[in-house]
């Protein structure tokens, strides 16, 4: 039973290092992640863009739909 949780450990460790991580190791400071805050802020602007299409189309169709609701 040791020896299985060991050898998935090693495993694991292996695979770690095969990964492809978003920063620099050889960069120092702020600039080591460069890869990873850009990646963030591209999906930061993106949620806020898909949620102000999704808002403005919810406030356009309610307005559209109370329209025509109260017409009678």
């Amino acid at each position: 039973m040791v020896t299985k949780i060991k050898t998935f450990f090693n495993e694991v460790k292996v695979e770690l290092q095969k990964a492809s991580w978003p920063w620099d190791p050889k960069e120092k400071g702020f600039r080591k992640y460069k890869e990873l805050s850009d990646s963030t802020l591209v999906v930061v602007v993106a949620m806020l863009l898909l949620g102000g299409f999704v808002a403005f189309f919810d406030f356009v169709l309610v307005n559209f739909v109370h329209f025509f609701t109260r017409l009678h």
